[in-house]
This record gives structure tokens, C-alpha cells and sequence, in this order.
């Protein structure tokens, strides 16, 4: 009996792919790598950029000023982590085009939904919106939820009116860490004396977990989230495919309803078979994405945790009365001024202030466009993704206008799902992308050997960090300490 067509025809690299969900990716040569990277350089940077917000100014520096320079080993053991976890993202994406996201509901439809909802219980606190305004009033005076509103509604207006969203947001992240940097080589001049310097080799001849003093489960959420964390990390598949990395070059940019000119397409759709000249161009995209997390995302969050680390240590080491909050920065200014004169304190605060803003710029963006693509992929492909996506971040601005127009304090309960929903985002997403990403892609490109026991570790690390702080959390509120 003659075979059929399906049974002549060569296993496809697209048929590993569930179609319950989405149609089957169409099947592409895999994009020449880059010769030179410069041009490319930029998804690190930006998560860099959004990754510096309250952890690295207020957390790290706070423990740095109660017990010294003894814990800042556990960011570098973070950030290891998260270069692992980013990588395997940007595995799926750079050979799909997809994102992690659309991967995961390959296997069930609605895993997208449930980590964007998260991303959401995350973020309905403006934190960042008014750290950065406290930080201003610092310096100006005035209401600082005014200036909170003031705020969200201009993050509102970048993120709809720019041409094309990326670059933009990119851009700003840019900027901020090259006024974190400066910040850091003036520190260094003028602010961080000889015998801070004599201290450094305490992060690694002293490291210690010094639970006595700051508690447990602070110690593990900061050894956990340092960098990135939840949704963030998941949305590095955005990012580089709008950079236009390997696979991500055959779909369009997010781009402004107003202001801009294509549309945004389903982000499901395509897969290279593993030729030799496929898998040739494969390995140079796959050493650049790791030189790229490299040298931004993880030198630049290191370096800026390591400074501000040394800066508190050098100027509010041993002070009494020091609290973990946006108030600690401003004490540490004044410290700072004292030593060094009024213009340095003015620095100090503006930098934070900008820092502070460029996060919640981030944090903006990556909520909305996690939810865009989610919606567009799964449950409205007809829908123009672009003003899906100018919807959500109105949403989420709205949002954060009314919690601060009611006068809300910060509310426990949202710090509260702010501090676990992240870690326990990134417990369950470990173990998808260890799913897809040997499941889904060609056998020469699945994950294997020490980065599977990366993401096994990144399990456990994730899992234990969250339920220490759902606890802990939970003993504060029921009073129990």
C-alpha cells in the first residue's frame, strides 16, 4: 500500500508543538547572528534599569548599614540565579519568536492569564511612584501624592506616545544608568572614605547570613529578588523580540496607537529546523544573549548593590534609629551632605529620585505588556495588541491614582502579595521553562547538563524564599510578631 503524503514527508522541528491552544509555528531560517553587538546591546540594560529600584537603594544598603558589607555575597548568588532563569526566557524566545508566556499555554491556555494577573497583585501599589516623589519633596517640598499623580499620569504619556515603546523605554533606562554610574564615580572621590575601602574584602573574607540582626526573611527575599523578580524576568521574551533578536526578527514591534506605524502581531509562529547551517547561526545568537545578560543585567546590578552598599556603609554605618524604607535614603543624604556639602546630598536624592522613576516606568510597561500579549495571544487575536496595550497602562495609572487619591498608606496587604506573589511567580515558572524548553525546541538547542541544575536550584531557591516570607508575613499581620 502506497503511504501517504504525512507519512513521505520528513519529521518537521514544528511538530513537537502542542496545537490545542495555537496553530503549529511556521518553520524559518534561523536569522544571521550579529558580527558586531553593539547595536544590539539593550534588553540587559533595560533589565538592569527597571531591576534598580528599592532593593537596591534602600535593602541592600540598609543591611549593609546595620551589619556592614557581610551580605552582599547573597546578590551575587541572586543575580547568578536570575542570569539563569533570563537565559532560558530568551532560549524559547530567540528560537521560537514566541514568548515564554505563549509557550506555557501551548501545554494549558490560561497559563498566561494567571501570570499576568500575578504581575498585577504585584504592582497595584505605585511604590515606586512615590518613592520617587518623597524623594523629590525632599528636595522641592510640596505634597508628595500629588507629585506621585503628577507621576504616573507623565509614565501614562511615555508609554502611549512613544513611536515605538521599546526604544523608548530603553532609552530612559539608559539614561538611568548612566546617572547611577556617575553617581557612583563621584561617590567614590569624594563620599567613600579610605577606611570603607579597607572594608570591601569583607564580602568575601566575612560573609556570614546575619539573621540575628535583620531577620530571616529579609535576608532570604533579598538574597532571592535582587535584580529582577517576577513578571520582570518573564518579560525579557518581549524585550529582545522587539530588539529583533534570532526568530524575534519576523515579528513586528509594539508600537504606539497614536504615534506609530505597524501593528503588533500574534506573537505565536515560528521554529528554524536544525541544519547545520541553522544551528551554526543559532550558536552565535546564543553567545551573544549570554555575553549580553552578562554584561549588563548582572555586572550593572552587582556593581550598583556593591556601591551603594559601600556608600551606606561609609557614611550611616552604626547609626541609630535607621529604618528599612524610602526614609533610610533620606537620612542617608543628609549624612552624605554633612560629609561631603549640600551639592552632593542634592545629587544623591536626584539620581534616586530619576531611578526610582525610570522602575516604575519599567514596572509599567512589563505589567501591560505582559497582559497585552496574553490577551492577543490567547483570547482576542483580532484585537490591535498596540491599543490593548495603551489600555493597560491607563488601567494600571488609574489604578495607582486612586489608591493614592484614597489616602492608602502603603496597605499591608499589598506589600504583602507584593513580596510573595513575585517569588512564588518565579517558583512555578523555573520548572514551565525547564518544560518547554526541553519539550518544544529542535534536541541540538534543549536544555541540558549545569543550566538544567541551574533551574532545578532556581525551584528551590524560589520555593523556600516565598513560603519564609509568606509566613513571616502572615505571623506580622495575625500579631504573632
Amino acid at each position: 500500500m502506497a503511504q501517504s503524503r504525512a507519512e513521505q514527508a520528513p519529521p518537521s522541528a514544528a511538530d513537537a508543538f502542542p496545537t490545542k491552544n495555537h496553530p503549529r509555528p511556521q518553520v524559518e531560517p534561523m536569522p544571521v547572528p550579529p558580527a558586531r553587538y553593539g547595536r544590539l546591546i539593550g534588553p540587559g540594560v533595560v533589565a538592569a534599569g527597571v531591576g534598580l529600584a528599592s532593593g537596591e537603594f534602600v535593602l541592600y544598603p540598609y543591611i549593609a548599614s546595620q551589619v556592614g558589607l557581610v551580605f552582599v555575597w547573597a546578590a551575587f548568588v541572586g543575580l547568578a540565579t536570575q542570569f539563569f532563569i533570563n537565559l532560558e526566557i530568551e532560549r524559547y524566545t530567540l528560537a521560537t519568536g514566541e514568548t515564554a508566556l505563549c509557550g506555557f499555554s501551548r501545554y494549558w491556555r490560561h497559563w498566561g492569564l494567571v501570570f499576568a494577573i500575578l504581575s498585577y497583585f504585584a504592582n497595584l501599589w505605585p511604590g515606586w511612584a512615590t518613592s520617587s516623589a518623597t524623594l523629590i519633596t525632599y528636595m522641592t517640598g510640596g505634597e508628595a501624592s500629588w507629585v506621585a499623580i503628577g507621576i504616573l499620569v507623565v509614565i501614562g504619556l511615555v508609554l502611549t506616545l512613544a513611536p515605538v515603546v521599546y526604544v523608548a523605554l530603553e532609552r530612559a533606562q539608559m539614561l538611568k544608568v548612566a546617572a547611577v554610574l556617575l553617581l557612583f564615580a563621584v561617590a567614590a572621590v569624594f563620599a567613600i572614605g579610605a577606611e570603607s575601602w579597607a572594608a570591601l574584602p569583607q564580602v568575601v573574607t566575612e560573609a556570614r547570613l546575619p539573621y540575628e540582626q535583620i531577620g530571616f526573611a529579609v535576608l532570604v527575599g533579598a538574597l532571592a529578588f535582587a535584580g529582577a523578580g517576577g513578571g520582570q524576568n518573564l518579560v525579557q521574551s518581549n524585550w529582545i523580540r522587539d530588539k529583533g533578536f534570532a526568530m524575534g526578527q519576523y515579528v513586528p514591534r509594539l508600537v504606539s496607537p497614536v504615534t506609530g506605524e505597524k501593528e503588533a502581531k500574534p506573537s505565536t509562529g515560528y521554529i528554524f529546523e536544525p541544519t547545520e547551517e541553522n544551528l551554526s547561526r543559532w550558536k552565535g545568537w546564543w553567545k551573544f544573549a549570554n555575553v549580553e545578560q552578562l554584561v549588563t543585567f548582572v555586572l550593572i546590578t552587582f556593581v550598583t548593590i556593591l556601591f551603594t552598599s559601600l556608600l551606606a556603609y561609609s557614611t550611616v554605618f552604626g547609626t541609630p534609629g535607621l529604618e528599612n524604607g524610602i526614609t533610610f535614603i533620606q537620612a542617608e543624604g543628609q549624612a552624605l551632605g554633612e560629609r561631603v556639602g549640600a551639592w552632593f546630598k542634592y545629587l544623591f536624592w536626584i539620581v534616586g529620585a530619576f531611578s526610582l522613576f525610570a522602575a516604575a516606568l519599567g514596572i509599567v510597561d512589563y505589567t501591560s505588556r505582559l497582559a497585552a500579549d496574553v490577551l492577543k495571544t490567547s483570547y482576542a487575536r483580532k484585537a490591535d495588541e498596540n491599543k490593548l496595550y495603551a489600555g493597560l497602562v491607563w488601567g494600571l495609572v488609574a489604578i495607582g491614582i486612586v489608591v493614592i487619591a484614597a489616602g492608602f498608606d502603603q496597605p499591608l496587604v499589598l506589600l504583602v502579595i507584593s513580596a510573595v506573589v513575585g517569588g512564588f511567580m518565579m517558583f512555578i515558572y523555573s520548572g514551565l521553562l525547564i518544560l518547554i524548553n526541553r519539550k518544544l525546541l529542535p534536541q541540538p538547542i534543549r536544555i541540558r547538563g549545569f543550566r538544567l541544575v541551574m533551574m532545578i536550584w532556581s525551584i528551590l531557591l524560589f520555593g523556600t524564599a516565598t513560603a519564609v516570607a509568606a509566613q513571616d508575613q502572615i505571623r506580622k499581620i495575625l500579631g504573632g510578631g
